[in-house]
C-alpha cells in the first residue's frame, strides 16, 4: 500500500518591514518551488498575511523560509495557527 503524506494547512501573520521589499512575491517562489498551495496578501495594519497547505515537511520548510524572508526585509514576529486543509490548488498573491 503506498503511503500518502500527511496534508496540513498554516496560517501565518508575519510582522516587520516586510511590505513594499517584495515579500509576497518571495512567498509565492518560495511555495511554488515547495509544492505548496494557498495564499498571501498585505493587510492595512502594515502585515502579510499567508496561509500554506501541503505536505508537513514542505510547510515546515515553508515556515522557516518565511522566518528568513527575502533580503530587503527584517521579520520582526510571526504568528500562525495550525487549521485543517482546506483542498486548495495552487498559490495566489491576493490584492
Amino acid at each position: 500500500m503506498m503511503h500518502v503524506p500527511e496534508s496540513v494547512r498554516c496560517h501565518l501573520w508575519i510582522r516587520g518591514s516586510v511590505q513594499g521589499v517584495g515579500f509576497r512575491f518571495f512567498a509565492e517562489r518560495t511555495a511554488r518551488r515547495l509544492g505548496v498551495s494557498g495564499f498571501t496578501r498585505n493587510l492595512p495594519d502594515g502585515r502579510v498575511e499567508t496561509a500554506v497547505e501541503g505536505s508537513r515537511d514542505a510547510v515546515e520548510t515553508f515556515i522557516e523560509a518565511i522566518r528568513a524572508g527575502p533580503s530587503g526585509a527584517r521579520v520582526d514576529d510571526l504568528q500562525m495557527t495550525w487549521e485543517a486543509p482546506s483542498g486548495g490548488r495552487g498559490f495566489h498573491i491576493v490584492g
